[in-house]
């Protein structure tokens, strides 16, 4: 997916928002916001928003010395995840298709964003989408897909979001590789967070290599590119994944709400909607 105009304003309001979590320093707040400015004059439209969202999130840790500014946040949301992870898996095994319903509750882990959000509600966020219609559910293909596969690359998202992927990944019933972005980005998932959720008790974790707020093959290491490109099937996880492979032939389900007009308009969707869409199936059917 491409960079839009649109998305410039937003830019600005997520290094706004950065640059005040980084430092109290009025002075190097501003001086993020100048050099980001400067950067949205030569930052291509053609390239992915995670793929200019690096470029700015690189400005915020060199100007500040901070790399890793939404460290505590994250495991605030974490904690906050896992303290309602039994009510959570009550709600799974007490439904009628407990894979469908660990589906919903994993895109509604996905509200858990500071690129796009401030604030949130996780738990009216979770009774909602409950209940929600899907505005694309491919979920029969998921599960005819998932029955073929020997094995699930999942692509993280968030922190506090991968509490609930966890809840789906003990849902799935194959072995599953949890990828984690390479350095701190936002309140992406890192290792560290990954196996504060618990993940590591249900996957192998491993590093995508990437620095930017999505999984971009060419950001990517090149073992994870050859893995991403050697996979059957890959569960995606939230906007910032789903900007960086929409444009791919992968075989890819993506999970995400979408949080943002851009987003749901290049969906075909309206925004807050919940996605279970399927990548554009390609000639040999992976």
């Amino acid at each position: 997916m491409k960079t839009f105009l649109d998305c410039f304003p937003c830019i600005m309001t997520q290094a706004l928002r950065a640059g005040r979590i980084a430092t109290d320093d009025e002075n190097k707040i501003k001086e993020i916001l100048g050099e980001v400015g400067c950067a949205l004059k030569t930052l291509p439209l053609e390239n992915t928003p995670p793929h200019n969202g690096e470029v700015i999130y690189r400005i915020i840790s060199e100007v500040t010395g901070n790399p890793d500014p939404y460290r505590e946040i994250k495991k605030s949301n974490i904690k906050e995840a896992l303290s309602h992870i039994n009510e959570f898996r009550k709600i799974i095994n007490g439904a009628d298709d407990p894979l469908l319903m660990a589906i919903r509750l994993a895109i509604a882990g996905n509200v858990i964003d500071f690129g796009v959000n401030g604030s949130f509600d996780i738990i009216a966020e979770v009774n909602e989408t409950i209940d929600k219609e899907f505005a694309i559910c491919d979920y029969e293909l998921f599960l005819s897909e998932l029955e073929k596969s020997e094995y699930v690359l999942y692509l993280g998202d968030n922190a506090g979001e991968s509490v609930f992927d966890r809840l789906l990944i003990e849902q799935l019933g194959k072995p599953v590789l949890y990828a984690v972005r390479g350095i701190p980005v936002i309140n992406d998932v890192t290792e560290r967070e990954a196996v504060e959720s618990g993940i590591n008790e249900v996957a192998t974790i491993i590093s995508s290599g990437s620095t930017a707020p999505g999984a971009i093959p060419e950001l990517c290491s090149p073992k994870f590119r050859k893995l991403l490109n050697n996979s059957e099937f890959i569960i995606s996880k939230g906007q910032g994944n789903y900007e960086a492979l929409s444009g791919t032939e992968l075989p890819v389900f993506f999970m995400l709400k979408a949080k943002c007009e851009i987003i749901a308009s290049d969906i075909g969707v309206k925004k807050n909607d919940i996605i279970l869409k399927r990548n554009r199936i390609i000639s040999n059917n992976k």
